[in-house]
């Protein structure tokens, strides 16, 4: 009895630690993907000194992480073109939702409207049985009752950068020192592996 108490747990241990690794936020690294999946920082030169610069994080980014990252790659642009400091004229944060279902409306069947997956079907909480189903077919698989509907959520991050040199006005609180930056903020940043 010990032995299968102990193989249970370390199945149940392995099989999280395979998840948890699964889901991982956005490194620091230059927008892949497009769309609603486009992670990453990207950047756009409008004039000389002045930069449009985004972040965008995967479902799992945090909106610190986000903002931290934008905040560094302004900073680091910065440093790259010869300013000192940069200026936020203007920064946006937008949570950015998608929702879908599986296996959906319009899933695999035999003909009818929907594709057979529409059709009557009634949830309930069953006591001591947890949610069931009752459809007039008896649960028949055509009728959709494995529908389940997900709404993922991710951070994006967008800011209008305008670089100066010389020394940062103490008075401007938009006003950014890059080299500050790049050390407080860079040995936080996840680059990829």
């Amino acid at each position: 009895m010990q032995f299968g108490r102990k193989v249970a747990l370390a199945l149940v241990g392995a099989s999280t630690l395979m998840v948890a690794g699964c889901a991982t936020e956005t490194t620091y690294r230059p927008a892949t993907g497009s769309g609603f999946y486009r992670t990453g920082y990207s950047d756009q030169q409008l004039e000389p000194g002045r930069f449009i610069v985004s972040f965008a994080g995967n479902t799992v980014t945090s909106r610190d992480t986000v903002e931290r990252y934008l905040l560094f790659r302004a900073a680091e642009l910065t440093l790259a073109n010869g300013y000192d400091y940069f200026v936020m004229a203007d920064r946006d944060t937008q949570l950015r939702s998608r929702t879908y279902s599986t296996p959906g409306a319009f899933g695999p069947g035999f003909g009818g409207w929907g594709g057979g997956w529409w059709g009557p079907s009634w949830r309930y909480y069953g006591r001591g049985f947890g949610w069931r189903s009752w459809d007039p077919f008896w649960g028949d698989p055509f009728f959709g009752n494995n529908m389940d509907i997900n709404t993922i959520d991710r951070y994006e991050a967008t800011a209008e950068v305008v670089m100066r040199k010389g020394p940062i006005p103490r008075d401007n609180l938009r006003a950014f020192d890059a080299r500050a930056i790049v050390n407080t903020i860079g040995p936080t940043v996840v680059l990829p592996k």
